[in-house]
């Protein structure tokens, strides 16, 4: 029969590790011994006779009365297919320890497609360049050539970044200066959209697109600045500088 997991309303279930014990899981979560063996009567001798609270089994699973810790040190990870502990430590520059440790409750050899573990990393550094938003077929050696950079500049500015896994809608530090706008400089209003804005202008949606290398389509906002690029249709610009704001 397996084994289903202690019932733990208000904690988390814990999977035991090499040299856990009772009193050192107290410790950790800040507990009494008292509470966390009345959240696993099984392993408290007066509630069950014959139990011993001192021999935990690695991969044990007990309940650790209190809320898992909330602050993830570093990114929140799903888990996809093929991922283990140690390929991920070895992905993101981190330790299997210091992932155990960022994820009290996780079983190491029982991964699941789709569940979510944090990952510790150091905080991102400050982008010197500026951010891009991954579109349909980037790549990051046909970023780094568009944009006259080189994949290991791309990835020393993006760390953990998998450059094989570019996910369409990531956000990416390129370390460039941000191209120059090839026409002006345009305030969103209410109701426009690119293409909306594209017809107006005498211009493309793939130009508009190619001159604002961050932005989204779908997220455009009020009071948002994008580069609009000068189309055959010039005369189509804005002629009053109340326009441009």
């Amino acid at each position: 029969m397996m084994n289903l997991p202690p019932p733990c309303p208000g904690g988390f279930v814990y999977t035991v590790r090499p040299g856990d014990t009772l009193f050192g899981l107290a410790r950790r979560f800040g507990l009494s011994l008292a509470a966390l063996l009345a959240a696993n009567p099984d392993l408290d001798p007066a509630q069950n006779p014959g139990a011993d609270p001192n021999r935990l089994f690695i991969g044990q699973q007990i309940c650790i009365p209190a809320p898992p810790p909330s602050f993830c040190p570093g990114v929140v990870y799903t888990i996809t297919a093929g991922d283990t502990l140690f390929s991920l430590a070895n992905r993101f520059n981190t330790t299997v320890e210091a992932i155990l440790a960022a994820n009290p409750g996780i079983d190491p050899d029982r991964l699941f497609i789709g569940e979510r573990i944090c990952l510790p990393l150091p905080a991102p550094p400050t982008c010197p360049g500026f951010t891009y938003i991954v579109r349909p077929g980037d790549t990051l050696f046909g970023l780094a050539r568009r944009f006259n950079t080189s994949v290991t500049a791309i990835l020393a500015a993006n760390p953990g970044i998998d450059p094989n896994r570019l996910q369409i809608g990531q956000e990416i530090c390129l370390p460039v200066p941000a191209p120059p706008c090839p026409g002006f400089t345009y305030t969103v209003s209410p109701g426009e959209t690119i293409y909306s804005l594209a017809r107006r202008f005498g211009t493309t949606v793939e130009a508009i697109l190619a001159a604002n290398p961050g932005l989204v389509p779908e997220r455009l906002a009020v009071g948002q600045r994008i580069c609009i690029p000068r189309g055959p249709r010039a005369s189509m610009e804005p002629t009053s500088p109340a326009e441009y704001r």
